[in-house]
């Protein structure tokens, strides 16, 4: 083999040894530390709204199988789940270095029974009660506090890469007009202070039986009240349900990005006012 021949295959083999290593370490520093999580529906609005991007801390809770990633291409047939990673971790229900989140945190967990990977709020604790009466969260048979918090408006029109129309308090609204939700503010018993939407009176998850939070398991909704999978509806494939502790994955903290298109490469469509924006 010539010097340019080997030169060249040098140079190859360094260029492979490099991706591999990035590879490794951005695969530990997602396990480890922060994962990168975009918001595909619109259960978080306001707070969240689709396109929203940011990562998550999973310093904050300690580490599970959870922890590690999923690994899904499906182009390539590949689907590892994170207990094929981390499954010498699952079982009973603990972490290493374990924190408690607390209410009102905004926390992304894995799914019971999918496993796929949620945002939500943290309402109900181990030991509590919680109950929606008229649409108003009851935690160990008290009310929130819930104050009028004026209207959220924003344009109909398909959001995100799914292309997903918006619900609207004032539908039927055509596509290009103005949809608005009912906005509340809802403060937690610790004293953590949200909005909440609401989009019709009436639902059928405005008013549910009183749910008790086994020990080890927490209770989770999403902000967008009338538009939210979540532990107000039984674990299967679709609902919620109660979420073990080993299944949190890490809080969100902060947005670091926002696209309002379809792709976060449309950057005419970029929402500047949200770019590090705080998550409340």
């Amino acid at each position: 083999m010539s010097e340019e021949n080997q030169g060249f295959m040098g140079a190859v083999w360094e260029t492979i040894k490099t991706i591999f290593w990035a590879l490794i370490i951005a695969g530990i520093f997602r396990t480890l530390f922060f994962q990168p999580f975009w918001i595909p529906s619109s259960s978080m609005k306001d707070t969240l709204l689709v396109g929203d991007f940011l990562f998550v801390n999973k310093m904050a809770y300690g580490y599970s199988y959870a922890s590690c990633p999923n690994i899904k291409i499906a182009r390539f047939g590949v689907d590892i789940d994170a207990k094929d990673i981390c499954g010498f971790l699952d079982g009973d229900n603990s972490r290493v270095w374990g924190g408690e989140p607390e209410r009102g945190d905004v926390v992304v967990f894995r799914h019971p029974v999918t496993h796929q990977d949620y945002i939500k709020r943290l309402i109900g604790l181990p030991g509590d009660t919680v109950q929606v009466t008229g649409g108003v969260v009851q935690i160990n048979g008290e009310a929130v506090t819930v104050e009028d918090g004026g209207t959220f408006e924003e344009i109909k029109e398909a959001q995100g890469p799914e292309g997903r129309y918006p619900r609207c308090y004032n539908d039927p609204v055509g596509e290009g007009g103005v949809c608005v939700k009912e906005r509340l503010i809802e403060t937690l018993p610790n004293g953590v202070t949200h909005s909440t939407l609401n989009i019709a009176d009436g639902q059928d998850l405005d008013d549910t039986p009183v749910f008790t939070v086994p020990e080890g398991q927490y209770f989770f909704m999403g902000d967008n009240r009338d538009n939210s999978t979540d532990s107000r509806v039984a674990q299967t494939s679709f609902g919620v349900g109660m979420v073990p502790y080993e299944n949190l994955i890490g809080r969100a903290d902060r947005i670091m990005f926002s696209s309002a298109g379809r792709s976060m490469l449309f950057f005419w469509t970029w929402r500047g006012d949200r770019f590090f924006k705080g998550i409340e």
